[in-house]
This record gives structure tokens, C-alpha cells and sequence, in this order.
């Protein structure tokens, strides 16, 4: 007789490869723009960039 466990493994194995073998759609994907790197990008970028402080404390 066998384990119990071993039997739960079995089943287990058996509905993963019940999933595998399930079809799949694939959407095509459209890539992102490639961003430049730091060094390529303009210094008044930077400058442009500022911060937001937000206060939760009232």
C-alpha cells in the first residue's frame, strides 16, 4: 500500500501536467522605446525634476 503522501505527490504531478498541456494565448507584446542612458541625456533635464513633500500630519 502506498504512503499517503506519495499518493497526494502523484496527484499533485498529474494536474501539472494537465496544466501544461492546457493551449495559451499569447498576445503580441509591443516593446517599450528604448530610454536613453544618463549619460546621454541633456544636464537641463535634471534641472527640470523637482520634489513634492505631501503632509499627512493635520
Amino acid at each position: 500500500m502506498l504512503d499517503a503522501y506519495v499518493i497526494e505527490e502523484i496527484r499533485r504531478r498529474e494536474r501539472r501536467k494537465e496544466r501544461d498541456d492546457r493551449p495559451v494565448a499569447e498576445l503580441p507584446v509591443p516593446r517599450a522605446p528604448s530610454r536613453p542612458t544618463r549619460r546621454n541625456e541633456e544636464p537641463s533635464q535634471d534641472r527640470d525634476r523637482g520634489v513634492v513633500i505631501i503632509d499627512y500630519s493635520s
